[in-house]
């Protein structure tokens, strides 16, 4: 993944216009699990999505990649060490900047 600056990130509203602000994904045995979406945004051609977990502990946010299915659907998918450091900064810069867009 190339580097990206602050200046790199266009906000986007796919998901939140499709799902609303409730995002519900599958783990491992099933089961469902509600996340908040809290923004999304596009690095040059890919989208990501920042949600936690609906709960009152909520962790930390997770950062999943947006795509779009064959049949047109979108879809999130988790994204490797790598790019989650370099995303995950970038969200970091948004949510902390003076001039934060969020």
């Amino acid at each position: 993944m190339c580097l990206y600056t602050l200046k790199d990130v266009k906000l986007m509203n796919q998901l939140r216009s499709a799902y609303g602000d409730d995002i519900i994904l599958y783990d491992e045995q099933e089961q469902s699990v509600v996340y908040k979406l809290i923004t999304e945004f596009q690095l040059g051609d890919q989208g990501y999505a920042v949600v936690i977990l609906d709960q009152p502990k909520a962790e930390e946010p997770e950062i999943f990649r947006i795509t779009t299915s064959a049949g047109g659907e979108l879809e999130l998918e988790t994204i490797d060490d790598d790019e989650w450091e370099n995303v995950s900064e970038l969200y970091d810069e948004m949510v902390f900047s003076e001039d934060s867009t969020l």
